[in-house]
């Protein structure tokens, strides 16, 4: 399949544009909220995992229901919904940023708050591309999107670093709320596409449960997330807490953290570029052995080393995390029923996400405690260890992708 005919499909290019702009406010959040925080006079690396933990636990709460509340009211109306609040409550840590006062509530409702909208919008967007595209076309279409998102978040983050260290967090803190706000509204037009189904039999629980039991049948994607849930723990500790303390320690505060986060970013879009090529027969063996590049990244800032390694591995590790994104993805979607897709992928989403916020918790008062390159090391060794468990996991070393259906299903 071609580029030219995956994007002429209708709304797909509006799709793509809504998905560069709130990659791009995505790559300036994190960095303008990580200094944001840390250059408060009561800032620290405790307040900053805890704000981070606040809200990928709010994410949690929701997003088993999330799934059952994209597929009942429409998958496309609900993303966009979900990135309209997501926006509107991140202005109110804006204004707080902006007076000079932030008080660690206002954090942590703006951080909640979008959350609540995240647990909403991860298992909505998963089943919005294949209505927008024919199956056969699922994966290239998953690449671009990956690819456009990736460009828009290097590109954020590049700036990001830049507008942080000249004009302070608030701006590029706005910059990324308005962003959601855009986006949103360009999607909300074509939510026919995915219309809603008020009249639908079962309650919410027995939908729950209908999903969790799609979603267990397949021992191949449930031993994944598993898995891919502890690695997800301690990266995000690492790269979320430990990283932002390490720029500001050894190298050069938010411009030197956005270097090394640009370069994961530009691993992104080369990552995009192989996977609209590459035709892998066992998916999940081959992203396994290759997300040992998650352990030498982690390792080199324990350290830590030179800021270039740091970046080539941060770029290594760019390149793993995009290939993962679009050959899951596709599997995923290849696997799972059509009807049960947003079902399924929330309890996808909630098992990755589950142990995030004990990585964002406990990093900080763990580098206090042991100190920051023993935390790190430690971090690196249980990435190890658990990416070699799945890679001799007969299921996730056997599984075969699915043979593509023809035509728009």
């Amino acid at each position: 399949m071609t580029l030219r005919s995956t994007l002429s499909h209708p709304y797909i290019k509006r799709f793509y544009i809504a998905r560069f702009i709130s990659n791009f406010g995505n790559g300036m959040g994190p960095i303008a909220l990580a200094f944001g925080i840390l250059h408060l006079d009561n800032g620290s690396a405790s307040e900053l995992g805890l704000v981070l933990a606040a809200m990928t636990i709010s994410m949690l709460c929701v997003l088993p229901f999330g799934g059952v509340i994209a597929d009942k009211y429409g998958r496309i109306r609900m993303f966009a919904i979900a990135d309209i609040v997501g926006g509107a409550v991140l202005l109110v840590q804006v204004y707080y940023f902006h007076t000079g006062h932030v008080p660690i509530a206002a954090l942590l409702f703006s951080n909640i708050g979008f959350g609540l909208m995240w647990g909403i919008f991860w298992p909505a967007f998963s089943g919005a591309l294949p209505a927008l595209l024919p199956e056969n076309q699922l994966q290239q279409g998953n690449a671009i999107n990956q690819f456009i998102s990736n460009f828009a978040l290097i590109s954020g983050t590049a700036i990001g670093g830049f507008l942080v260290a000249q004009y302070g967090s608030t701006f590029a803190l706005g910059v990324d709320a308005f962003t959601f706000l855009i986006s949103g509204i360009l999607v909300i037009h074509f939510r026919h596409l995915t219309p809603p189904h008020p009249n639908h039999e079962n309650s919410m629980l027995e939908d729950l449960r209908e999903g969790w039991k799609v979603f267990r049948s397949f021992p191949w994607i449930v031993i994944t997330v598993a898995g891919f849930s502890l690695i997800v723990m301690v990266w995000s500790g690492s790269e979320g807490v430990l990283g932002p303390l390490i720029a500001l320690k050894y190298f050069h505060g938010a411009k030197s953290w956005a270097f090394v986060l640009s370069c994961e970013s530009a691993g992104y879009i080369v990552g995009s570029l192989i996977a609209m090529r590459i035709r892998i027969r066992h998916p999940m063996r081959f992203l396994t052995w290759i997300t040992f590049t998650i352990s030498i990244y982690i390792f080199t800032l324990a350290k830590p080393q030179s800021i270039i390694v740091i970046a080539i591995a941060g770029f290594m590790w760019g390149i793993t995390l995009d290939l993962w994104g679009s050959l899951w993805s596709t599997a995923f979607q290849r696997t799972i029923p059509r009807e049960a897709l947003s079902r399924a992928s929330a309890f996808d989403g909630f098992g990755t996400m589950m142990l995030r916020p004990v990585g964002l918790a406990i990093a900080g008062p763990l580098a206090t405690w042991i100190g920051l390159s023993h935390t790190l090391e430690l971090f690196a060794g249980v990435t190890a260890v658990v990416i070699l468990a799945m890679a001799l996991i007969p299921a996730v070393r056997s599984m075969e992708l699915p043979a593509p259906l023809t035509g728009n299903s």
